[in-house]
């Protein structure tokens, strides 16, 4: 039976030649990050009760989660312009999933506290290299899904992910009473998870085609090696401004370890509840992204005022020691962590163009890093000497952010 040409044409014109439509692609590579985030949300959900089962103290639970951000984050100074230069996209993603898949297990059955903290620091450089290059390949579809939507859509099922993985590792912490079997059950959905994405990756090589089928049409050009200059070109000022807003900000946000740690050592939870009380903090991060994509998509920029107000509520709440304004930190804590997750990065997508957009993002990430690094041993030291010293220092600097935010005033490129 012979084919319509001019359905086949169609059918191009809505997918822009990439092999997928547009949202389709943003569904699966969600389901990628669903499965991803169920491996290492699993394993963060437990991190503080974990590493203080092995001797670590508040201080060193904070510096460790914090390093860990960091370590997520920083090293996208190199991954994120490795990306750019080499255009090996798919190869970066692939690599930093592996990496991530390969930690988590292993972070079950060491016995010392040391190699805990480096298995914990390892699963985040997965993550760092993979990011950048995660983050552009999305920036394409959501070019014609709409910015706002598109990253919401996926970090909502990210998060879904996120909540898997922490109900998995509850239930078999509860049943097991052991952290080995509760992070070695995780091995299964990243497996599935790399499979997955590699399906991805064969049925839409080239996802910056979406982007590029929106472009007026223009006459082709002859064929000549493409310039440097454009992936060389300074980012905007307005990109440098939006950092200095997001910086800000992270400094003064709460890590989850030091808040399950305060839940624990508190008495307020027993360990086998935490991972619960994350996956609740996951649904509510998904809300949150979906919530604010959708405004971002409307009113632009001015929609992350919501994030400082949240983050000056999580230490407010969730070093209290009544357990349901703790838990209710918990909650405030995971809609703060969707913002970033998702519409901080949307904003990005829009400030810088394509040809730099992974340079961009892994400069972006570098900062987050640097100032979630700053923010886990601020709040880890406070906790330590005085929990309403922290609450106070915590909402004095996203007092700060919030004016930067105003003054900033980030624009859409």
């Amino acid at each position: 039976m012979g084919t319509d040409p001019a359905a086949g044409r169609a059918d191009e014109r809505a997918d822009g030649g990439a092999g997928m439509r547009p949202w389709r692609f943003v569904v699966w590579f969600g389901t990628v990050s669903l499965l991803a985030d169920f491996v290492y949300e699993g394993a963060r959900s437990i991190t503080g009760p974990l590493l203080a089962s092995l001797g670590a103290t508040a201080t060193v639970v904070g510096v460790v989660t914090g390093a860990g951000e960091a370590a997520a984050l920083v090293p996208r100074l190199l991954s994120g312009p490795l990306a750019d230069r080499t255009g090996r996209y798919w190869a970066l993603a692939i690599g930093g999933y592996v990496l991530t898949v390969a930690a988590v297990p292993l972070l079950g059955v060491v016995g010392s506290l040391g190699a805990a903290c480096v298995l914990v620091i390892a699963e985040r450089v997965g993550k760092a290299i993979r990011s950048p290059a995660k983050d552009t390949l999305l920036s394409h579809a959501t070019a014609a899904t709409g910015r706002g939507r598109g990253f919401a859509v996926h970090e909502a099922l990210d998060q879904v992910g996120a909540v898997l993985g922490p109900l998995t590792v509850a239930g078999v912490l509860a049943a097991t009473g052991g952290y080995g079997p509760a992070l070695g059950v995780l091995a299964v959905p990243g497996v599935a998870m790399l499979a997955l994405l590699w399906w991805l990756r064969t049925r839409v090589p080239d996802p910056s085609r979406y982007e590029s089928a929106l472009l007026p049409a223009a006459p082709e050009p002859a064929p000549e090696p493409a310039p440097a200059t454009p992936v060389r070109m300074p980012l905007p000022r307005a990109f440098w401004a939006y950092a200095a807003f997001t910086a800000a900000t992270m400094t003064g946000f709460t890590t989850y370890g030091v808040l399950s740690f305060h839940l624990v050592q508190r008495h307020l939870l027993p360990a086998s509840a935490v991972p619960v009380l994350y996956a609740g903090a996951m649904l509510a991060g998904a809300l949150g992204s979906l919530a604010t994509g959708w405004l971002y998509d409307r009113i632009g920029p001015r929609t992350l005022v919501v994030l400082p107000v949240l983050a000056a509520a999580v230490p407010a709440l969730g070093f209290s020691d009544a357990v349901a304004a703790a838990v209710a930190g918990a909650l405030v804590w995971g809609a703060a962590l969707g913002v970033q997750e998702s519409t901080l990065r949307a904003v990005v997508a829009d400030l810088v163009p394509a040809p730099r957009r992974a340079t961009a993002y892994g400069v972006f990430a570098a900062v987050v890093g640097a100032a979630t690094l700053a923010g886990g041993a601020l709040t880890g030291a406070l906790y330590a000497v005085s929990v309403p010293v922290l609450v106070v220092t915590v909402v004095a600097v996203q007092a700060a952010a919030l004016l930067l935010l105003v003054a900033v005033r980030p624009g859409r490129r």
